[in-house]
């Protein structure tokens, strides 16, 4: 390994990150009660831009007035490249209450993009003595996004959790799509005249771990936009998991649980992950860098794997 250790992402569950519309008030008290992790009020894309004013107004009230409980309450702001997004930054900061814990950032295409919006934000918590420090989270959803992403991981000291943002993305690269997520019908393989299905968002969500991981960010999944599929919700978001994901997008109130159901480790799967624990101690003990469990090797890198799971579990448990 490298002498410059990987950091380690904020320690928080976010296996469900619940999106709402800041124009729909009705909602918030739902939101709040629900079993998602993370709570996203929109201000972006489903918003009307007649109702932006309003919206803003629902969220900014709704920090003061909404009990959040323990979730991550985060406000996906407006792009850059929208006359939206300043007054956004602003007024939430300036007129919210100390609750707000993220803001997060759509379409980012390079470091600078970042780079803008954490100078905007420092200036107003130095102004106003703002006590809790604004997380930001992103969104990759461009070619130029995909492209710059380990800059973007790395672009400043806030950012916590970046997301793949399926629809806007698979526009940007011209892929030949109206789906958000999952299984594409045209992109398969063909043999012995058996069609085989493979995953199109594959080298995206990849990329987006590797970047995350190597800048102490967490990965997330973004959005599966047929909320009528179950089975096909969990199928990616278990892809997700095994590449290093740690939660995924609910776009519809039915989703949270599947997202939870996916993302929490399994009693059988904390149960192994302890053995392989205990295991290594003992192998250790006798003076032995690895040992056999369950008919396989185990060694110091298994150690780091189970220690994920473990953490994730207590974490969850907590």
């Amino acid at each position: 390994m490298s002498f410059r250790l990987q950091p380690a992402p904020v320690a928080r569950p976010n296996r469900c990150q619940l999106f709402g519309p800041g124009s729909r008030v009705a909602l918030f008290e739902k939101m709040a009660s629900s079993a998602a992790d993370v709570i996203n009020l929109d201000l972006e894309d489903s918003v009307a831009p007649s109702d932006k004013d309003s919206a803003r107004a629902n969220v900014i009230a709704a920090t003061h007035e909404v009990d959040w409980g323990k979730k991550t309450l985060s406000v996906r702001i407006n792009g850059l490249d929208s006359p939206f997004w300043y007054r956004d930054v602003v007024d939430l900061l300036e007129q919210g209450s100390e609750r707000l814990d993220q803001i997060m950032i759509p379409k980012v295409g390079c470091a600078a993009d970042i780079y803008a919006v954490d100078a905007l934000v420092t200036s107003i918590e130095a102004a106003k003595g703002r006590q809790k420090r604004i997380g930001f989270e992103v969104i990759i959803e461009s070619a130029a996004g995909i492209t710059n992403v380990a800059e973007i991981a790395a672009a400043s000291p806030r950012l916590t959790a970046m997301s793949l943002g399926a629809a806007d993305f698979a526009a940007s690269m011209g892929m030949a799509t109206t789906g958000i997520g999952g299984t594409q019908e045209n992109y398969y393989m063909l043999r012995e005249g058996a069609q085989y299905w493979s995953d199109p968002w594959h080298w995206a969500q990849s990329a987006i771990v590797a970047a995350c991981r190597a800048n102490g960010v967490l990965p997330v999944d973004g959005p599966f936009g047929d909320f009528s599929d179950d089975d096909g919700f969990r199928a990616q978001a278990r892809r997700s998991a095994t590449l290093g994901m740690v939660g995924k997008w609910a776009i519809h109130p039915k989703q949270v649980a599947l997202a939870n159901e996916v993302f929490t480790p399994s009693e059988a799967a904390v149960a192994e992950a302890r053995e392989i624990l205990d295991a290594m101690e003992q192998a250790k003990a006798r003076g032995e860098g690895a040992t056999v469990y369950k008919g396989r090797l185990v060694d110091i890198a298994s150690i780091k794997q189970a220690e994920v799971i473990v953490r994730q579990a207590e974490m969850i448990a907590a």
